[in-house]
C-alpha cells in the first residue's frame, strides 16, 4: 500500500502532468493507494483511466471541496471492491475544507478498514480533526484498520500524532518533503494491529522525485487468512 501527495499533478519543474503522476502510482506497485490534494481532472485523465484499467484498481474519490472547474480532495485507489464508503467531515470553521474517505474492504475474507486523509495547515485544525478521527476510530469493529494520508505535522511530540500513537500503535516515520531533499516525514501510514505493518518505505525513485512536492510513502502489510 502507499500514501501519495500528488499536489495536483504539479510537478517540481513547474509543470503540470498528470501522465507523469500516472507513471509514478504505476511504480508504486501497489493494492491500496491513498492520494491527497487531487483534482476531479486527474481523476477524469486518459492516464488515470489507462492506469485503472491495466492494473484493475478501483476510483473512490472524496472531494472535499467543489470548484468551478471540478472538485478536489483524497482519493483512494483499491484493488479490492468496497463493501461500503463514507466521508468523514474534518472541516474546521474558517480553514479550508477537509475531509476523510472511510472505505470498508474484504481482503482474503478478512474485515479491513482503509482511511484516507489530509489534515490542515494550522496546529488546532489538526487537533480537532484528529479529535473527530479518533471518535471514529473506536465506533466500528474491523479486523484490520489503515490510516495514511498527509497529516500536516513534523514535530512528533505534538499532541495528535501521540494520540494517533496511542490509539493505534507508535510508528516509524520517514521523510517524504519536500520530495528533492526530503526532511519532514508529513506523511504516514499506521496499520492496526500494530504487527501487521511489515515494512514502511519512501519511494525514491528519479520521476517521483520532480512529480511532486512530496514523495509517496510505501508500506507492505500481513494480512493473515481466517482460520
Amino acid at each position: 500500500m502507499a500514501s501519495f501527495n500528488i499536489h495536483q499533478c504539479l510537478g517540481m519543474d513547474d509543470e503540470r502532468d498528470p501522465e507523469r503522476t500516472a507513471r509514478v502510482i504505476a511504480e508504486l506497485n501497489a493494492h491500496l493507494v491513498g492520494l491527497q490534494e487531487v483534482h476531479s481532472t486527474f481523476i477524469e485523465s486518459p492516464q488515470l483511466n489507462t492506469l485503472t484499467q491495466t492494473t484493475g484498481l478501483h476510483v473512490i474519490p472524496g472531494p472535499t471541496m467543489h470548484r468551478s472547474d471540478g472538485h478536489y480532495g483524497n482519493v483512494l485507489l483499491t484493488a479490492y471492491s468496497p463493501l461500503s464508503v463514507r466521508p468523514i467531515d474534518l472541516s474546521f470553521p474558517g480553514r479550508e475544507p477537509r475531509g476523510a474517505i472511510d472505505a470498508g474492504l474484504d481482503i482474503q475474507g478478512r474485515s479491513v478498514r482503509v482511511i484516507v486523509t489530509h489534515l490542515g495547515l494550522n496546529v488546532r485544525e489538526r487537533q480537532f480533526q484528529v479529535d473527530r478521527l479518533s471518535e471514529s476510530l473506536v465506533s466500528q469493529k474491523y479486523d484490520l484498520l489503515v490510516l495514511m494520508g498527509d497529516f500536516n505535522e513534523w514535530f512528533p511530540f505534538r499532541r495528535q500524532l501521540l494520540l494517533l500513537n496511542r490509539l493505534l500503535g507508535k510508528i516509524s516515520t520517514r521523510p517524504t518533503y519536500p520530495s528533492r531533499y526530503p526532511i519532514l516525514a508529513l506523511d504516514r501510514i499506521w496499520v492496526r494491529p500494530k504487527q501487521a505493518l511489515q515494512a514502511i518505505k519512501i519511494h525514491k525513485s528519479p520521476l517521483a522525485r520532480i512529480a511532486s512536492d512530496h514523495l509517496p510513502l510505501k508500506a507492505r502489510i500481513a494480512i493473515v487468512p481466517p482460520a
